[in-house]
Order: structure tokens, then sequence, then C-alpha cells
């Protein structure tokens, strides 16, 4: 096994990355450095992201630098400013040990005269993104006339985002004569073009083979419907309370949405997209790097350039259509000889994606079932004891309180002050998933034998499917709909509540967008409409009352009109389909809900 001594580097860079952990070199590092200290000849180089790039072209531009001679002598080009910052850091952290050797990075969204002024001063290697490069040499403060290197790293990327012209009056600027470099994960017609261009006589290097991804990732992905993708991935942050990863989405939109929604629940999350502000947008991956936050919600465009090795999770909420920019998110994680997750929430038509990338790339996928509310409550209380037990006690600083403690709580017995202490932190999550439904569309999917369902109506669904009202049971109307969250396991946890009691019979729910409706025994009518009286749901005030056959006075949901709610047999198109069935608090009749099929369960699964 080669060791960075055998690849020809000088002992100010073998001291300098000794102390930074390197032991040995990667593939592409042992297939680059002795080429570019070796040869001038042009060098395509394809590698996937966190496979140490930097040091395989870095380590060999500052040992080839001429400290002399203050002109720059390498341009190397990124396509975004956090890339650009973080190669010029991990180049100044390889020269710490060679003085007069001066690194600057240049980039949109900063001061442009203190770049300006950086490079008066003299700049060996100037590190920076097409745009702000660009305008640099129109100003004629970047003079390239020296230039004896060329480094174009992720120029898939730059390409994607619309830099090939910027490129090319970048590259014009360079002397006929010199060394270019092309590192890229994929080798796209775009490359191609590059390549046959500017770089004749190109030695080609793969540190691995096209067609294969990272070993240590473990890939999962979890079938669900597209509407109950959120609620997967919240599932996924509660199994996993040590998270550190990235949620990628598709659309700068669903970025927004989702981590507006994270963040509004509780979670440590935020986003990056292009409407925040570069101070905005410093400030999060600030925070990020820092782990100051567990989880980025991010597109491709704006992680690019991302370089945190310790990432445990990354997370497709939408697959990309390009199954290679799948391998490019999952190669986030795992890095550094570490393991790391990465997950896939699909629907059942990308099961084809799926296949399509297990083909492609070699790798093997396990399909997971969503967790249940259970197994999150079991997860996160045993984590929460875990965390008890091994919390550092300051007995100095907590023993002059201690006694008022004691007292305080001295009729409490062991048994019950453990309770008391658990719930007081653990009591969100139970009352969270108290209700929480199967969300696996294989399970929810599957047909009711006929007989096992008409067996479970009773009565009641013999009455609702002749199109009769159970004159045992009252329509109430309530104020909150989908707008505000509200589902129909969330309305019987919000009757349970109210009543304190989950053996009260619940009949039909129909759920719309600002309200719904639902039958209720007669006998608790005037009692569950005192109790709600006052309350709150997602910061709504509560009315309910007893709905009108035809609500005309509440169809302001769009497209909604005057309708019957009694039990027909088509049911109410929309809601809940077939007809409705007697049922307690704590069980369901197995109705779809928004044309999904879904069973909604009140039981306690936690």
């Amino acid at each position: 096994m080669k060791t960075f001594e055998d690849l020809g580097l000088k002992d100010e860079l073998l001291s300098a990355i000794t102390k930074m952990g390197f032991i040995t070199p990667t593939p592409i590092q042992s297939k680059t450095i002795p080429n570019l200290l070796s040869s001038v000849r042009n060098i395509i180089a394809l590698a996937q992201t966190g496979t140490g790039k930097t040091a395989a072209f870095g380590l060999p531009a500052i040992q080839l630098t001429d400290i002399a001679d203050r002109r720059t002598q390498t341009i190397i080009l990124a396509p975004t400013r956090e890339l650009c910052l973080q190669i010029a850091k991990d180049l100044e952290n390889y020269a710490v040990n060679i003085k007069g050797l001066n690194i600057t990075a240049v980039y949109g969204g900063a001061n442009i005269m203190t770049q300006i002024s950086a490079l008066k001063r003299g700049a060996q290697i100037v590190v920076g993104t097409p745009g702000r490069t660009k305008d640099l040499i129109k100003r004629r403060k970047l003079l390239l006339g020296n230039v004896q290197r060329v480094i174009l790293d992720e120029a898939d990327e730059m390409l994607t985002m619309g830099f090939k012209e910027d490129l090319d009056d970048i590259l014009a600027e360079t002397p006929q004569e010199k060394q270019t470099l092309l590192f890229s994960a994929t080798m796209s017609k775009e490359i191609s073009t590059i390549t046959r261009k500017y770089m004749n006589d190109a030695i080609e290097i793969e540190a691995e083979s096209r067609n294969t991804a990272t070993k240590n990732i473990e890939h999962l992905y979890y079938s669900v419907q597209a509407k109950d993708k959120y609620e997967v991935l919240k599932r996924i942050a509660d199994m996993n309370p040590t998270i550190y990863g990235i949620v990628f989405c598709r659309t700068r939109r669903e970025t927004q949405e989702i981590s507006a929604k994270l963040m509004k629940d509780g979670y440590n999350a935020d986003a990056i997209h292009g409407d925040l502000s570069q101070v905005q947008r410093d400030e999060v991956m600030g925070r990020f790097r820092t782990r100051h936050l567990q989880i980025l919600v991010a597109t491709d465009v704006a992680a690019r350039g991302l370089d945190v090795t310790d990432l445990t999770h990354i997370i497709n909420y939408s697959l990309p259509d390009d199954s290679e920019v799948y391998v490019h998110r999952s190669g986030r994680t795992g890095r550094a000889g570490k393991t790391g997750i990465s997950i896939a929430l699909i629907h059942s038509r990308e099961g084809r994606k799926i296949s399509e990338i297990e083909n492609k790339y070699k790798i093997s996928f396990s399909r997971e079932r969503v967790p249940s509310g259970n197994d999150i409550c079991q997860k996160q209380l045993y984590a929460l004891i875990e965390k008890i037990e091994k919390v550092e006690v300051d007995t100095q600083q907590i023993d002059p309180f201690m006694p008022a403690i004691y007292e305080k709580l001295e009729h409490l017995n062991r048994e019950d002050l453990i309770k008391h202490f658990v719930s007081a932190e653990f009591n969100r999550f139970l009352t969270y998933y108290k209700y929480s439904q199967d969300l696996n569309v294989s399970d929810r999917g599957k047909k009711r034998d006929k007989r096992e369902e008409r067996g479970d109506r009773g009565e009641r669904g013999e009455r609702a499917s002749r199109g009769e009202r159970d004159t045992n049971y009252t329509r109430l109307f309530i104020n909150v709909g989908l707008a505000n969250n509200l589902n129909p396991a969330r309305l019987i946890g919000l009757i349970n509540e109210a009543l304190g009691s989950n053996d009260t019979a619940i009949g039909k729910i129909e759920v719309m967008k600002t309200f719904a409706f639902f039958d209720i025994e007669k006998n608790v009518e005037s009692e569950l409409i005192q109790s709600l009286k006052g309350k709150e749901f997602e910061g709504v005030s509560i009315n309910v009352e007893v709905s009108k056959e035809k609500p005309v006075s509440h169809s302001r949901d769009r497209g909604f009109k005057e309708r019957s709610f009694g039990g027909n047999k088509g049911g109410f198109k929309g809601g809940f389909k077939g007809g409705s069935s007697k049922r307690r608090t704590g069980k369901s009749d197995g109705k779809s809900f928004g044309g999904n099929r879904s069973k909604y369960r009140s039981k306690n699964e936690a």
C-alpha cells in the first residue's frame, strides 16, 4: 500500500497533512499526485464527491508553485461559493509550513474590493467561482497570462449550473501552453466538448468504476403515499435522535415548505436555497457545520460545495430524475471510513427508479417499514434514559439546591418519581403518536375481505349503505380542517381528550379544507360541544355545533358545493368512501380518506 511519502511530496507538505490526520492516500490521490508532479500532460479525473479530490490536485499545485514569483500560477474554478471557500481553506492548511505562498478565494456575494486588494498583494494560487473570476478578468484585476495550471473542480456541476460560456471566456484568457486538470463525477456530452477543445493528449484517471457507489453506505427506501411523505420524514427523524443529515428536495419551493414545517414542529432544522442572501446562507451553513443544526433541507444545486464529513443520513424526499444524482447525494455520507445511511421516500410508481439505480450502480436497496408510533416512543424513551444515565453531575453546583428538592419530592416513592421525571421529558411523543396510523403503502393498499368488512360495519353500516341516517347519532360541524392539519385520527384524539374517555362511538368523519363533519352518539353531544368550547387546535379557537343537512354557510372551501352528508352508498367524494360504520373512539371502520384506502387507527399504537 502506497504512503504519501511514496507519492513524492516534500517534507513541509507531509508534516502538515500528517497533523491533519492523513494516513494513506485515497485511490484518486494515489493515481493523480504522481502524474501531476512528474508530467505536464492534461488530466481528466473521474471521481465521486468525498474521494479526496482537493488533496489530489491541491498538494501538487502547492509543491509546484514558484514562491519567488508572485504572479498567479494556478487558477482553480469551482461551481459554488461554499466549495470555493472550502478548497481555499484546505489549501491553506496543506501549505501552513510554506512561507511566502498566498492563496486567494474570489467569489460573488462578498466585497470585490477586498478581493482586488488581495490580488494586488500577489496570489500564486487563486480559487474562484466562474462569475466573479470572469468579472475580475474584465476589470483587469486578475491576470492569467502566467498561469501554468487550470483546475476545473466539479466541472459537471458548473456546466449544469450554466457556466459553460463563463468557462470558455476564462480559459480563453489563459496561455495556450498550460496544464489543464478536469475533475468530474460524470462524463457528460458537455464535459466531452470541453475536453476535446482544451485538453489534447489527456490522461484519464478513474478513482473507482463509474457504475459503483460507496461501499460503506446503507441504502434504504420507504414506499408511502405522496401525501404522507412529510409525516414519514418526521418519523425517520424521531427514530434517529442523533440524526445529522441533509434532506434533498426537488425544487426551491419544496425546500422552503419542508424546512418551514420542520421548524414549526420543533425540529432542529433549516434550509439553504436560492432565495437566501449570501449572509443568510453563510449563517445557516455555519450552524450546520458546527452541528448546531441537525437537519439541512436543500436542493442539489444549493448543496454543492458542502464539505461535511460526519453526516449520518441523506434523505431523498424526492428522488432525482437522473439516477446518477442519487449517487452524488448518497456520497455525502459514509465518508472518511465511516458508515452512513441513504434513504429514499418513494411512491409505488417509483419502484422502477430504485431498480434502475440498483442495476446501474451495483447498489442494493432494502425496503423498510415506516416506524410505528410504538417503535418511535420506545426508541425515544431509551435514548432519554441513556442521556440521563450519562449526564455529568456537577455536585458542587447542585448540592445547595438538593435539600429543597428532596423536601418537595419526598411524598413520591422511587417508582412514581421515575415516572414523573420521564413523563415530563417524554409526554410530547406519547401524545403525538397516541393515535398514529400505519403509513406503509403495502398494508394500506390491501383490500379487506368483503365479509369481514360487512361484519365490522354492523347495523349502522347497513343503514348507511341504504342512505339512511342512524337516529342514535348527531352530525356535528367543527371549524378546523385539512388546512389546520386536521385528519380523522387527530379529530378522534381531540374528541377523546375532550370527553376524557375513548369509549364513545364515533360515526362517519368527513374532513374538508377549513372544516369537518362527524357523527357522534347523541348522549354525549352536549357534553362534547361544551368541553371543546374555548379550546384551541393549531392556534384556531374551536367552534363545534350541530350541523345542518346542507351547510351552505360553511361552503367557502374552493370547489365545495352543497352536498348531502348522509351515509349514501357512494359516500362523500374525497372523504370516506362507502357507508359509515359504528365504532368506538378507539377503533376505525377502515374506510379510505382522500381516496387512499387508509385505515385510521385511533387505538393507542404508542
